[in-house]
This record gives structure tokens, C-alpha cells and sequence, in this order.
């Protein structure tokens, strides 16, 4: 069955620099691509290369980035039937700026995101029916969410969502209907308006989460590990070990690879283990999208590790 991805595409103008810029100043840059991303797209590339079946739910512009962004998915095996085109607004862009260190900063343009709208999504009622999940960011209109969360909700389908970028405005009980949260530190203080800086602060968070009505949160920490909490379980999911040169789309890649491998095991932990992996080998690499590892290059890895 299809995994129904819900989410922004968008088109990443990356730089590279030895430090990042500081305000007013112009820093000259060592390396410079123009590649497809947006968090949907991201985590839908990296599950389609690891062998799951995409429906990709989106919007692109009418212009060279909306064409770029589709026959990337084509490209990837993605199914694009849902993948609209609109009229008259640009392709939404991300402006990110990579340092030597692999951290980065990024400015973003939702443009044709906002495109997505409920009535568009339920355009999709009758195969998003027969998915097996669906993965959902808060890239698109809050409404929209919203209508594929409830919708998910009526028809009995389980949502892994990722609520980033995190919206102020996003609703924790609307979270807290979904079978799977995964957010990082920041997302889990927005989401739940309680500090999450400590490992102590982000139990409680969790907590709070779980008291609500949420089924299962993983919480990101990076080079640190995830963090797994459900009723009555806990658990710290360490993750690799490696000299990162690039971590735009990390959190994307360890999406994808989460959603693909639980939806064939079932098994949660083993998918974050996996996942983790997946999110820590794919910083290794320049790119987003371009980090990311096929299933054969990926069991490749795991054969000898």
C-alpha cells in the first residue's frame, strides 16, 4: 500500500561558506547548487529510494522550479498525480547558507505551499482512503493539516507528523490526534509552551504530550540521539558518530527512513535505530536530497557495520 506524503516542495538555493555571514557584512562562497527540497518532498525522496510507495500530496508553481520539482519526483519513483500546479504564485524557495562546520541557516519562501489548500486534498479523498499512512509537516496551510489529520482520524489511518517548521499557532490537541509526533527540542517547547533544555525538561514536555491524549513522541537531539516516549516506556536511542560537512535535510532523511521502515516492520524501535543511522550517514554528505542513500547503498552499510 501507498504512504500518502502531505507536504511543501520547494526548491533549495544553497551556499557554502568557511563562516557564516555577520549582519551587514558580504561573505564570498566556496561552492553554490540550486537543488529540489521542502520538508514533504525531502522525507518522500528519502522513503522512495529506501524502496516505499509514495503518493506525494503538494503544489508547485507554473514556472522552471515547479517543472525541476516534478520530474524530480518522477525521477524518485514518486507517484505525482496529486502534485498540483497552480497559477499565478512562484515555487516556494529556501536561501540556505552552510558553513565549514556543517551548521546552517536558512531563510524561506512558502510560495506555492500556501497552494495547497483543504479543498485540493480532499481532491485526493478517494486513494488517500487506500494508503497505509500518512506523513504530514506543517509546510502547507494549518488548514489544510488540520483537514488531513481529521481525515486520517475518520478513516482510520495511522499519521506520522512532523511539525516543522513549527507554527506558534498549531494546535497541541490537534497533534495529540496523531499515532506519532516527531519533533527536535525547539518544536517540542513551541508545541507544548514548556522549556525543553535539559533532558529532565524534555521528559516533562513529553509527559504532558502523552497526558493529552498522544500515542507516541520521539524527540530529535541530534548528534545526541531520539528520545521514544510512550505510556509507561522510555527510551534513549543513540545514533552514530560522524564528522558532519552537511546537516540541511537531516531531519527529513531520518522521516523518511522512520515512516519507510515502520510501515513495513511495524516495530518503532527498530525504525528509529534505523532511522538514526539513516539521518546521521546522510550528514556525511553535501546536499539534501543528494545525501541521501539508496536502500541498496544503505544495506550496503549495515552489512558492514
Amino acid at each position: 500500500m501507498k504512504i500518502a506524503v502531505i507536504g511543501g516542495t520547494l526548491i533549495d538555493v544553497v551556499s557554502y561558506v568557511d563562516k557564516m555571514p555577520e549582519y551587514g557584512s558580504t561573505t564570498r562562497a566556496n561552492n553554490f547548487h540550486v537543488a529540489c527540497g521542502g520538508k514533504g518532498a525531502n522525507q518522500a525522496v528519502a522513503a522512495s529510494r529506501l524502496g516505499a510507495d509514495i503518493l506525494m500530496v503538494s503544489a508547485v508553481g507554473n514556472d522552471i522550479f515547479g517543472e525541476m520539482a516534478r520530474e524530480n519526483f518522477i525521477r524518485n519513483n514518486i507517484d505525482t498525480k496529486y502534485v498540483v500546479t497552480a497559477q499565478n504564485i512562484s515555487s516556494g524557495v529556501v536561501v540556505i547558507i552552510v558553513d565549514d562546520s556543517g551548521q546552517y541557516n536558512s531563510v524561506f519562501y512558502p510560495g506555492t505551499t500556501t497552494a495547497l489548500t483543504p479543498e485540493k486534498f480532499l481532491n485526493a479523498a478517494d486513494d488517500l482512503k487506500k494508503c497505509s499512512m500518512f506523513v504530514i509537516q506543517l509546510e502547507i496551510p494549518l488548514e489544510t493539516v488540520y483537514t488531513a489529520i481529521n481525515f486520517a482520524v475518520e478513516n482510520k489511518i495511522p499519521v506520522m507528523l512532523n511539525p516543522s517548521p513549527i507554527n506558534e499557532n498549531f494546535s497541541a490537541d490537534m497533534a495529540c490526534k496523531c499515532d506519532f509526533v516527531v519533533v527536535n527540542e525547539i518544536e517540542l517547547e513551541v508545541l507544548t509552551k514548556m522549556p525543553a533544555d535539559t533532558g529532565e525538561n524534555i521528559l516533562a514536555a513529553g509527559k504532558y504530550l502523552l497526558s493529552r491524549g498522544l500515542k507516541n513522541l520521539i524527540v530529535t537531539c541530534g548528534a545526541d540521539g531520539s528520545i521514544f516516549m510512550a505510556e509507561d516506556v522510555l527510551e534513549f536511542v543513540p545514533t552514530l558518530k560522524v564528522a558532519a560537512i552537511d546537516s540541511t535535510g537531516a531531519g527529513d532523511a531520518y522521516l523518511g527512513c522512520l515512516v519507510e521502515t515502520y510501515s513495513r516492520t511495524k516495530n518503532i524501535l527498530e525504525s528509529i535505530q534505523r532511522a538514526s543511522k539513516y539521518a546521521a550517514l546522510s550528514v556525511t554528505r553535501k546536499g539534501t536530497q543528494d545525501s541521501y542513500l539508496t536502500k541498496a547503498e544503505f544495506e550496503s552499510f549495515n552489512e558492514g557495520f
